[in-house]
């Protein structure tokens, strides 16, 4: 009897002779192979909401606006724009021949031309609340409403085949940005009618590969879109690839060990045990694999962090510890952030010494925000001045998943060398996350992944008005002054006065301390030697048009 996983594998290859034209053999079939350990629950993009769905919908989708190497939004579906003098009127001009995939709905079964009308359909289906999309959110306070602060009906209007037209409340300057994210992208309106909710498993798009098959739990195969509208430099057709097949190993062990023997052609991030096995302290590659695989690394956008609930109210046990500024600050100070990336992470990160805003993004300027370096003997100060010390130690519980056991033990450490004592709470991420959400958790480890590449994504954490669990304000902290220049930069057009702005509310979240900030990610890939095209970047996405498997 075959394993499941070996029945998928017959399967990819019977799919993959289907699709032959009968000038290739079989075993010349470029296939790309990588893993999705977390799960992958739609390949809808009204929800793409985590890496998982986000990878596959990319190969499968197009939007109007894509990113570059250098996360600046370039033409996509869109051939150009315009944005109005005011910020309000964005217009976009779309490439005249790009069809979506082939499927019998279509009339003769063939892919029909995208057209300016799927995007308003696709952009209302977004915010309808029938479609319960997870991503509504990208368009909900940014384009027009009513004046019960509904989207209005000509928030998205086609003036014809070719055209366009978005039209804004206010200026929000990273909105190109946001329309490159596959939350946007473009889908026919009669395929997605047709399945209703079951479009999840019957995607069609205008993207580089074509869905072919998906065995839940096992793996999903993709073929490559012989009518994609993209060639690149030489004017040679893109995809190189001839088909990617997902699996879905969650085991880390076995995914290593899986990629060490060549089925899967990619690892994206390394956790756990493996870090040890694969990189040296420095973050090199262990000499053993330094001549079978590549490594890149580069900045991401991902900031890891340590908050603090400052609305007691949800609080089962509110310590009154956590609204003492000073004990915020002393816990900041008690961290030596360098070793932490270095011992426990194997140099894979930036140690956290400035403030929310990531090395990534150009407003990041650890010399005009100054963080919080390794400092206990200030930290000891700042602790006694509050009140605390050997009779009345600082006591708090800090609340996080397994897979962050470690880094917490260490911080644990260091806390007690000052006179804090803290006691760590393991939870499963999902009530971890709800518990966060929902401000029952007084102080807690998270993670922000930017959704779009502008500091503004990271210091919208920090106003008042996205409390959570609405929005993304997780420690409930509320200042005017941060107010007013959230408010002011979202308004700034001129980039060079707008990181200013960025960076003076940044040292307000340093100097206040809602969050201790421990390190900034980094994008680790590790590609078999044969994979070429493949480049790491600051949002960790997954481009496979133009990557060759020699």
């Amino acid at each position: 009897m075959f394993p499941t996983h070996s029945l998928f594998f017959l399967l990819v290859l019977s799919l993959l002779c289907a699709c032959g034209r009968g000038t290739k053999k079989e075993t010349d079939k470029k296939v790309f192979k990588y893993n999705q350990p977390e799960a992958l629950s739609s390949l809808d993009p009204a929800f793409a909401r985590n890496q998982a769905n986000i990878w596959a919908t990319t190969q499968l989708f197009n939007g109007l606006i894509e990113l570059d190497d250098e996360l600046k939004p370039q033409p996509a579906i869109a051939r150009a724009w315009q944005i109005s003098p005011d910020g309000l009127k964005y217009t976009f001009y779309l490439r005249p021949n790009i069809y979506f995939h082939d499927h019998e709905v279509f009339p003769g079964g063939l892919g029909r031309k995208v057209l300016a009308s799927d995007f308003e359909y696709s952009f209302k289906r977004l915010l309808d609340p029938a479609t319960a999309s997870t991503g509504s959110w990208v368009f909900k306070g940014k384009v027009l409403e009513d004046s019960k602060g509904i989207v209005s009906d000509t928030a998205f209007k086609a003036l014809n085949d070719s055209v366009l037209l978005v039209y804004l409340n206010e200026p929000f300057i990273p909105f190109l940005e946001i329309l490159s994210m596959p939350y946007c992208f473009v889908v026919p309106q009669e395929i997605t009618q047709r399945y209703g909710k079951d479009f999840r498993e019957h995607p069609v798009g205008t993207g580089p590969f074509e869905f072919k098959f998906w065995d839940e739990g096992n793996g999903i195969v993709l073929h490559k879109n012989e009518k994609y509208w993209k060639k690149d430099d030489h004017g040679n057709q893109l995809p190189y690839l001839d088909a990617v097949q997902i699996s879905f190993l969650n085991d880390r062990k076995m995914e290593f060990l899986t990629f060490q023997q060549k089925g899967l052609d990619f690892l994206s991030g390394i956790r756990g045990s493996s870090k040890d096995l694969i990189l040296n302290r420095d973050g090199t590659l262990q000499k053993e694999f330094a001549n079978k695989f590549n490594l890149q690394k580069s900045p991401y956008l991902n900031t890891e962090y340590i908050g603090f609930q400052l609305d007691p109210k949800n609080l089962k046990g509110p310590n009154k510890a956590i609204n003492d500024n000073r004990v915020r600050q002393a816990l900041n100070y008690a961290l030596n952030k360098k070793e932490l990336v270095v011992y426990y992470r194997n140099n894979l990160g930036i140690p956290g010494h400035s403030g929310m805003v990531p090395p990534a993004l150009p407003s990041y300027n650890e010399k005009l925000v100054p963080g919080y370096s390794y400092d206990p003997k200030k930290a000891r100060n700042l602790l006694k001045v509050a009140g605390y010390g050997p009779g009345q130690p600082l006591r708090l519980t800090l609340n996080t998943v397994a897979e962050h056991k470690e880094i917490a033990e260490f911080m644990q450490k260091k806390w007690a060398e000052i006179g804090a004592l803290v006691e760590i709470n393991i939870s499963q991420a999902a009530a971890h996350q709800e518990s966060v959400d929902n401000g029952r958790s007084g102080f807690f480890m998270k993670s922000w992944f930017g959704d779009y590449p502008d500091a503004e994504n990271f210091l919208a954490l920090f106003y008042s008005k996205n409390f959570s669990p609405a929005g993304p304000n997780k420690t409930h902290f509320k200042n005017a002054q941060f107010d007013r220049l959230y408010e002011q930069a979202k308004l700034e057009q001129n980039p060079e006065k707008r990181y200013q702005l960025y960076q003076q509310m940044d040292k307000i979240v340093v100097e206040e301390s809602p969050v201790i900030v421990l390190f900034y990610d980094e994008v680790l890939l590790l590609t078999q030697k044969n994979i070429h095209g493949l480049k790491a970047d600051a949002m960790n996405n997954l481009r496979l048009e133009r990557v060759k498997k020699l």
